[in-house]
């Protein structure tokens, strides 16, 4: 699937998703990954949905978001409600979709300028 949506040149815009990775600018990831509209955590080691937790997601938690993405992978997959909570303590709205529908939605909101973060996983 290839995302056409340009208009802010300098953020990290997802460009494209296969089956073999993601694509953010011109770069290509065949892994896992975490990312907001200036910084990029590469190869991130979650597969497993079931298993997330705060310490998993501490990459996302440092780029300071008010709404986390999380891309579940080819299907939409829910975390432990233990995770809802704990974000929502931190003021953090969760927001669980398939991968290619969280990259399309981190799109919309980086493009707007909202303090949006996405965590995306590979499956």
């Amino acid at each position: 699937m290839r995302f056409t949506l340009d208009n802010h040149p300098t953020a990290n815009l997802v460009t494209g998703l296969t089956r073999d990775g993601i694509h953010v600018g011109e770069r290509f990831f065949g892994s896992s990954l975490i990312l907001s509209a200036s910084a990029l955590f590469a190869d991130w080691a979650a597969t497993d949905v079931a298993t997330l937790d705060l310490e998993a997601l501490a990459p996302a938690l440092q780029m300071d978001p008010e709404i986390l993405i999380l891309g579940t992978g080819a299907q939409i997959r829910f975390p432990e409600s233990a995770l809802y909570a704990a974000l929502a303590a931190r003021d953090i709205g969760l927001e669980v979709m398939d991968t290619a529908a969280a990259c399309r939605t981190y799109n919309v909101l980086v493009t707007e300028e909202r303090p949006v973060v996405a965590a995306l996983i590979l499956s």
